[in-house]
C-alpha cells in the first residue's frame, strides 16, 4: 500500500513539472559541431527524459547479458537444492513411519542433491535408516562422526547415549549423558542420568548444583526441586553424621525447612539436635512433621528423646503424640508401646486393641501378643495372637522396585532412581484371611466314641478347626499311606489330627512362618 501511494506521488509530481513548463514558454538553442539546433523547453524536456529511460535500458540488457551464466545456474542450483529438502522431509517421515527402505532410498537421493556439510540433518537420516535396517554398529559410527561437528555433537550425544542403553551399558550411557549435561543442562534426558551417576556415587554436593541449574533453567518446577534438594540433603546428613556433625545437622536442618513433612529429613534433623542437647528445638521438628503424616520412626524418637527419662515419662510423651494426631493407628500403636515398658498392661491393650480396629495389621498383632505374654502368659491366646499376626496385612514399610527396607535410602537399589522409596504397605502375602471385627465361636464337638477312655477326652479351643475322635486321630498314619499310594476315595474321607489343646489351629504351611525371622515375599 505505501509503494502505491509513492508512486502515486512521484507520477503526480512528475505531472505538476510537465504543466509547469507548458505553462511558461521558451526555447533552448544548442550548438554542436557547427550547427545550431533551437527546440522549444518542453521538447528538450522530453527528449533528456527519453535519453536516460533508454540508457538505462541498454545499461539493464547489458548487466542481464552479463550475468546470465551465474542466473541460469542459480536457477537449477535452486531447483537442485528444492528437490533434495524435499527428499530429506520424505525421508524423515519414512524414517518417524519405520519404512527403513523408502528412508535409505530417500537419504541417498538427499545426498546426491544436497551436501552433508551443508544440511546436516542428512546425518542423522542415514543414522536413523541404519537403525531401522537392524545396522547398529553403523548407526553407532554415524553418531560418533557426529560428535565431531559443534552443531550436531548433541545429536550424536544422544544417539549413543540410547544405544548404550539399548544395551545396558549403564556407564557408557551415563558418560554420554554427563558430556552432553556438561554443554547443556536443559536436556532432560542427560541431566537424570548424570543425577542418578552422582548419587550412585554419593556425590552429593555435584548433585545438589544439578538440581540447582535444572531449576534455574526451569526444568523442573520448584516444588520438584525442592523435593530433591530435601532427599539429597537428607542423604549428605546420613553421610556426614559420624564425620561431621555440624555440617549433618545444617544439611538436615535445611532438608527439614524444605520439606517439613519428609518423615526422614525431620528424624535426622531431630537427632543432630538431640545429640546437641537441643531438645525443644528436634521435639518441634518432629512434632511438625508429626502433625503432616505419623510415622513410627518419629514417635520412636520422640519418646526417647532423653534417654536418662524414666518409662513414665515416655509414656506421658507418647500421649502428648497421640494428642497431636488422634484417631490414628500410629498414634495408638506408639502409646501401647510405650505403656507396655511402662508395665501399664490395661493403656497398653486398651490402645493395641484400637489401632487394631483402625488399622489391622501385622504389627498390632504382634504387640498385642507381646503385651498378652507379658501380662498373662497364656502361651495359647499368644499363638493365636501370632496365627493372626501371620495373615494380617503387612507393616507400611519404605518400598522401591519391589524392594522393602527397614531403612529409608535416598536411590532406589533396582533403579538408581532418586527419592524413589515411598512409605506404604508392601504387597499383601498370598491367601491373605480376611478375618471379621468380632470372633465367630465354633460349634461344640460331640464326644467321643465309648471305646475311647473319659479321662482321654481332647478339649476343644475355640477358634481351632474341628476335632476327631481319638480313635479316628489314630488312623491318621494309615490314611496319609492311603493317600500316598493314590486311594482318592480313602484321601477324601480320611479326617485330620486334632490340634493339641493349646495350638489355635495354625495351619501347616503357616508353621515356616512361625520362625522368629519370618520369610517375606520382599
Amino acid at each position: 500500500m505505501i509503494r502505491i501511494l509513492v508512486f502515486l506521488a512521484v507520477v503526480f509530481a512528475l505531472g505538476l513539472g510537465f504543466a509547469w513548463l507548458a505553462d511558461r514558454p521558451g526555447e533552448m538553442i544548442v550548438t554542436f559541431n557547427g550547427y545550431q539546433y533551437q527546440v522549444t523547453l518542453m521538447v528538450a524536456a522530453v527528449a533528456i527524459v527519453a535519453v536516460v529511460a533508454a540508457v538505462m535500458i541498454v545499461w539493464w540488457l547489458i548487466k542481464s547479458l552479463w550475468n546470465s551464466p551465474y542466473t541460469i545456474s542459480r536457477y537449477f542450483r535452486v531447483r537442485r537444492r528444492d528437490r533434495g529438502y524435499q527428499a530429506l522431509s520424505t525421508g524423515m517421515i519414512a524414517a518417524g513411519a519405520g519404512d527403513g527402505a523408502l528412508a535409505r532410498k530417500k537419504t541417498k537421493e538427499a545426498a546426491k542433491l544436497i551436501s552433508s556439510d551443508q544440511e546436516p540433518l542428512i546425518n542423522l537420516l542415514d543414522a536413523q535408516a541404519s537403525l531401522l535396517e537392524g545396522d547398529h554398529e553403523g548407526a553407532r559410527e554415524k553418531f560418533e562422526r557426529m560428535i565431531d561437528d559443534p552443531e550436531m555433537r548433541l545429536l550424536g550425544l544422544r544417539g549413543l547415549y540410547l544405544e548404550a542403553e539399548r544395551l545396558g551399558d549403564r556407564n557408557a550411557a551415563r558418560h554420554y549423558a554427563g558430556r552432553a549435561a556438561a554443554v547443556a543442562p536443559q536436556l532432560a534426558w542427560a541431566a537424570e542420568s548424570t543425577l542418578e551417576e552422582l548419587t550412585e556415587r554419593g556425590d552429593w554436593d555435584g548433585a545438589l548444583k544439578l538440581v540447582e541449574a535444572q531449576k534455574s533453567t526451569r526444568q523442573i518446577e520448584r516444588d520438584a526441586a525442592n523435593r530433591r534438594r530435601a532427599v539429597l540433603l537428607t542423604a549428605k546428613a546420613q553421610a556426614l553424621v559420624d564425620s561431621d556433625p555440624n555440617a549433618a545437622r545444617t544439611a538436615a536442618l535445611e532438608a527439614n525447612k524444605l520439606a517439613p513433612d519428609f518423615a526422614p529429613a525431620a528424624v535426622i534433623a531431630a537427632n543432630m539436635l538431640f545429640r546437641q542437647n537441643d531438645i525443644r528445638k528436634g521435639s518441634k521438628v518432629l512434632e511438625t512433621a508429626w502433625r503432616a503424616e505419623p510415622h513410627p520412626d518419629i514417635a520412636e524418637l520422640y519418646t526417647h528423646a532423653r534417654p536418662g527419662d524414666a518409662v513414665l515419662d515416655r509414656l506421658s510423651r507418647a500421649k502428648k503424640l497421640q494428642e497431636m494426631k488422634k484417631n490414628h493407628a500410629e498414634s495408638s500403636m506408639a502409646v501401647a508401646r510405650a505403656a507396655l515398658d511402662a508395665q501399664d498392661f490395661t493403656t497398653a491393650r486398651r490402645e493395641a486393641e484400637a489401632a487394631i480396629r483402625m488399622d489391622r495389621r501385622e504389627g498390632a498383632y504382634l504387640l498385642l501378643a507381646d503385651i498378652e505374654e507379658a501380662e498373662t502368659g497364656d502361651q495359647g491366646k499368644v499363638r493365636q495372637l501370632l496365627s493372626k499376626a501371620v495373615r494380617a496385612p503387612r507393616d507400611p514399610a519404605w518400598v522401591a522396585d519391589g524392594v522393602v527396607s527397614e531403612r529409608w535410602a535416598p536411590v532406589s537399589p533396582v533403579t538408581g532412581k532418586l527419592d524413589a522409596f515411598t512409605w506404604r504397605a508392601p504387597m499383601e502375602r498370598l491367601g491373605q484371611l480376611i478375618e471379621s471385627d468380632t470372633d465367630v465361636a465354633v460349634p461344640a464337638i460331640p464326644a467321643a466314641p465309648p471305646a475311647m477312655p473319659a479321662e482321654k477326652a481332647i478339649d476343644i479351643v475355640p477358634y481351632a478347626p474341628a476335632a476327631k475322635p481319638a480313635a479316628e486321630a489314630s488312623n491318621g498314619t494309615e490314611n496319609e499311606i492311603a493317600d500316598a499310594l493314590g486311594d482318592g476315595a480313602a484321601a477324601e474321607q480320611a479326617p485330620e489330627p486334632p490340634p493339641l489343646p493349646d495350638d489355635p489351629g495354625v495351619a501347616p504351611e503357616d508353621e515356616a512362618e512361625k520362625s522368629p525371622r519370618r520369610f517375606r515375599l520382599f
